[in-house]
């Protein structure tokens, strides 16, 4: 009898502290912030976003990056242009961390790095991260390549759920690319694994001097500043007739391009041919990298839709090895243009261990 009697305060004990465990994990998720804040950093523009975990980009604010001599100015108006976001969802008490995706962003260290399209971040190493942390309570700060931020987007949210290999490139005021493989994001040892915008396409004296130092880069072919570039070259090389004689050849913008060519221009429509022809050159090497199940191409350039994809397909599949051909999908972002990239870098908060 005595036994049983000790057996059954051992089973109650025990049924009592798993229930005081499980109180403790239920306060432990409850405690959890409802909300992280997302920054797109782009080379023209800044977007801050308020995300819950359901992915509702709640708030918006957008400042000009190149506005601002120093990486000190650019955060202290970033924080000010957060400030009414944070107290209208309730204040940093409501905030979990933030998340960053920037050009030239080590994933390790917090820093931007020799940034090519960034005047403040050009020539020197900027520690972002903690400069952001310092100035919003001490928050948690995660950055990656804004690329990469982008991948992260897509695969929780977009057009590669489900998929564990997939190489998301973005066409924007550069080339970015972010690369998953077997589920997970390529960093490498230095947090710089990925950099396919300045892989040389073009190689000699042909080739296009970049913003990084280099010559004949894909960024300087296939970006969207990379479009409206070809287009001028062309227009000074030749009398050929085209809608885009009537604009300015320095304001020569890739919309504009894409509505010349939408028109019928051929001029316009060649230049997507072109630009088409080496992207899918470029992604025929990727594929011997990593052999992905999908690219997936997000940015401005986009909006040109099949005059851009046509001549990206075709070209892939006459330059990839048999083995690769006609495999990966080549998709175009079904996320939000204004929203996507601040969803990816938002992605990136919720990941930070508190």
């Amino acid at each position: 009898m005595k036994i049983l009697k000790l057996f059954l305060c051992i089973v109650i004990s025990s049924m009592v502290l798993t229930a005081c465990n499980n109180d403790d994990d239920d306060d432990k998720q409850g405690a959890t912030k409802p909300y992280v804040i997302g920054l797109d950093l782009g080379g023209t523009n800044s977007v801050f976003g308020i995300v819950d975990d359901k992915a509702n980009v709640l708030e918006t604010t957008v400042i000009k990056t190149g506005n601002y001599e120093t990486a000190e100015e650019f955060v202290e108006a970033g924080v000010k242009a957060l400030q009414p976001m944070i107290e209208k969802v309730g204040g940093f008490s409501k905030i979990q961390a933030m998340g960053i995706g920037a050009p030239a962003a080590n994933y390790h260290t917090g820093t931007i790095e020799y940034a090519a399209n960034l005047r403040w971040a050009k020539d020197r190493v900027v520690p972002l991260a903690k400069m952001f942390s310092e100035s919003l309570n001490n928050l948690p700060v995660a950055m990656t390549n804004d690329a990469n931020a982008a991948a992260i987007g897509e695969k929780q949210y977009g057009v590669a759920r489900g998929m564990n290999d997939f190489i998301v490139i973005t066409l924007g005021t550069g080339v970015g690319s972010g690369i998953v493989v077997n589920g997970q994001l390529l960093y490498g040892h230095d947090g710089f694994a990925g950099e396919l915008g300045h892989v040389v396409i073009v190689r000699g004296e042909e080739g296009r001097p970049c913003g990084c130092g280099r010559s004949g880069c894909l960024e300087c072919y296939c970006s969207a500043s990379g479009v409206a570039r070809t287009a001028r070259e062309w227009l000074a090389a030749s009398d050929r007739p085209s809608l885009l004689r009537e604009l300015d050849p320095e304001k020569i913008t890739s919309k504009d391009i894409s509505e010349a060519a939408e028109k019928g221009d051929a001029l316009a429509i060649e230049i997507y041919q072109y630009t088409g022809s080496l992207l899918g050159e470029a992604c025929a090497n990727f594929a011997a990298f990593s052999s992905p199940e999908a690219f997936i191409f997000f940015g401005g350039l986009t909006k040109a839709g099949e005059l851009l994809m046509a001549p990206v397909r075709e070209s892939y599949n006459s330059h990839a090895l048999k083995m690769y051909q006609n495999k990966p999908k080549f998709l175009i972002s079904g996320l939000d243009d204004a929203n996507a990239a601040v969803l990816g870098a938002a992605a990136l908060g919720w990941e930070i261990k508190q």
